[in-house]
């Protein structure tokens, strides 16, 4: 007999209004695969924008969907030459596949045993769940395609959200000087995390405030919100400088500019390093808002606002 789990489902691109919770069955478990019973599931903005269909053209969207990329669970079972972790090991995940249709907004997920790492011990299963999409894409924006190295100056914009609170972590960790922007009501808090300085984008021309700071400019931006303010930033940039935009194409971009789109990818060895660097203090994870999985399109509804300080969770 299969076995079945509750999971937040849609049929059809509807918006999060047409996110349903209902029973389906777990998928088979094959070769290299693991199955694994989720603790808690991390929300992040494109989790909505998937409702939507935005991403249909790009990816096979096979109904119904579950939505949801971030977990962190127990393995319950082992396929077939699935020996890197034990059954009971705790771990953490970004689990998006060449097709969108097992999300994490589930009581279970099959996944490719390659795609998982050990979880944090020293912080909440909670906590571990909202890591990975997020802390996977400022590492990858920054380490990998950013080439962030200590010493240099960076930009980031919509530092508070999920993906700027590691960015400006992680840009510390590599002993860089971080100046943030977002409201001045999230000031306080960046500069919790670590943030050297702090500009208000409702008040100030990012650029002009920049230039401020630092005459000569900054080593990098880091886009999370582009529009007007990106475009208000590219003063700021050195003509040496790099661009990296996890929204930005460059459609609208001075060819000159050095730019780099990022569509961030599992990588667990990277998370490995996330783990480390939490494990080590060196990054935290401020879970604002746990949901329960019937309150999925409540969480949805909250995270596609984009204005979320820290990360919101979702629990099955």
């Amino acid at each position: 007999m299969k076995k079945e789990m509750r999971a937040a489902k849609f049929n059809k691109f509807n918006g999060p209004k047409g996110v349903e919770v209902g029973t389906m069955e777990v998928p088979e478990l094959k070769e290299g695969e693991i199955l694994v019973k989720i603790k808690a599931a991390g929300v992040n903005p494109v989790d909505a924008v998937i409702t939507k269909g935005y991403y249909k053209d790009m990816m096979p969207h096979p109904f119904p969907v579950i939505p949801g990329w971030d977990f962190a669970g127990v393995i319950e079972e082992r396929g077939h030459a699935a020996r890197r972790f034990e059954v009971g090991d705790e771990v953490f995940a970004y689990a998006r596949r060449p097709e969108v249709k097992w999300g994490t907004f589930a009581e279970y997920i099959v996944i490719p045993e390659n795609y998982v790492a050990k979880r944090p011990e020293n912080i909440s299963v909670e906590a571990a769940s909202a890591i990975p999409l997020a802390g996977l894409t400022a590492y990858q924006s920054l380490y990998q395609y950013g080439k962030l190295s200590e010493g240099q100056r960076l930009l980031i914009l919509g530092a508070s959200g999920g993906v700027g609170s590691f960015a400006i972590q992680l840009a510390k960790a590599k002993g860089a000087e971080v100046i943030g922007v977002a409201s001045g009501k999230n000031h306080d808090y960046m500069k919790s995390l670590g943030a050297d300085h702090t500009i208000d984008y409702k008040k100030q021309d990012i650029g002009d405030a920049v230039r401020e700071i630092y005459s000569e400019g900054v080593d990098l931006i880091f886009d999370c919100t582009s529009g007007e303010s990106l475009q208000q930033s590219l003063k700021s940039l050195k003509d040496s400088g790099k661009l990296v935009s996890i929204l930005n194409q460059g459609e609208d971009l001075d060819p000159k500019i050095d730019h780099q789109f990022v569509f961030v990818e599992p990588n667990s060895l990277q998370l490995d390093h996330l783990r480390q660097l939490v494990n080590d203090e060196k990054l935290r994870v401020e879970v604002k808002k746990v949901f329960k999985l019937e309150e999925t399109v409540e969480a949805l509804e909250q995270i596609g606002t984009l204005h979320t300080t820290g990360k919101i969770v979702i629990k099955p």
